[in-house]
């Protein structure tokens, strides 16, 4: 294998997944020391997954109209630093995503743009080669050029014979 096939980007996304674990690790640490994370940021998400899954469970068992109770503060906080450091994770994986996503859409764009520059490179080099073919054919005998392939002859008209374009000798 070519060492030059392997993408870089692909390498540098897989180390960016495995570095978002252990810092949403660190990040769960700090949100279950933290007053303020913990009262802002871990415990309403972990109260609310709580609250649908709960009444979720209960409407699959067939108990309609029972109340939630809340998570303690203790089992919230745990539950709410999970949370975050999976949606940490799943951050990072869907920006690593995206990059690669725009990566290989840059990438097509640009093979596409250097077709298209191909193809116009070649039309005008037919073009041009067309011309000195005209210009070739009226110094020898005076033979009608060709028309353009966009150009079709008139319906009564046929092409020029090629017996024109051989000068006699």
């Amino acid at each position: 294998m070519v060492a030059g096939a392997f993408p870089i980007a692909k390498l540098l996304t897989l180390g960016a997944r495995q570095l978002s674990r252990p810092l949403a690790a660190r990040i769960k640490a700090g949100a279950r020391a933290s007053p303020f994370f913990r009262t802002y940021i871990c415990l309403p998400p972990a109260q609310l997954y709580h609250w649908v899954e709960m009444r979720a469970k209960m409407r699959i068992m067939g108990f309609r109209g029972a109340a939630v109770k809340p998570l303690n503060e203790e089992a919230a906080a745990e539950l709410g630093a999970e949370l975050l450091g999976e949606a940490i994770v799943f951050g990072v994986g869907g920006l690593c995503l995206y990059l690669e996503y725009s990566r290989q859409a840059g990438q097509a764009r640009r093979r596409e743009e250097e077709q298209a520059a191909t193809l116009r490179d070649m039309a005008a080099a037919l073009e041009r080669m067309r011309g000195e073919l005209d210009a070739l054919l009226a110094e020898r005998g005076g033979a009608t050029p060709s028309p353009a392939p966009n150009q079709s002859p008139a319906p009564n008209q046929s092409p020029a014979p090629t017996a024109q374009l051989v000068p006699a000798h």
